[in-house]
């Protein structure tokens, strides 16, 4: 998918197909995303975890690092879905963080396997984000 004009269905569809790849054979807990450029381009990810648990990466970062990797750093949605069907997961916390590094205003769907989605922001699931503003030179007291 590549067209700017790529609706809610089809991101979550992109998420859900990239979630049929995932590695989890440690938690069998299968997590799909979808990253959308601003250019309407469509990036997706899965989880690979690793038998040393801390080296597994998140879809959603997974998702971001295939998009930076090939210039883009500008993007309007994440999707992110899972298997379970009582709840939306939301990004664990280190996912939060990579995605706010992109902008506070980012829509993040949240969705089940059914397609149902709960709809937020990036600012609003990390609030008072550290973000590359805070950074800024001119703010850093000696």
């Amino acid at each position: 998918m590549s067209t700017a004009s790529t609706t809610p269905a089809e991101l979550f569809n992109a998420a859900n197909t990239a979630k049929t790849f995932a590695y989890a054979p440690y938690s069998n807990f299968r997590v799909g995303a979808a990253l959308r450029t601003t250019s309407g381009r469509i990036f997706t990810g899965c989880n690979v975890e690793n038998s040393s648990y801390g080296l597994a990466i998140c879809a959603e970062r997974t998702a971001l690092v295939k998009a930076v990797s090939e210039g883009f750093r500008e993007f309007t949605d994440i999707c992110v879905t899972t298997d379970l069907t009582d709840k939306f997961c939301s990004p664990c916390g280190a996912c939060r963080q990579f995605i706010v590094e992109f902008g506070l205003d980012i829509t993040v769907h949240l969705c089940k396997p059914d397609g149902s989605s709960q709809i937020t922001t990036s600012g609003r699931i990390l609030p008072d984000a550290f973000t590359p503003a805070d950074l800024k030179l001119d703010r850093v007291k000696a």
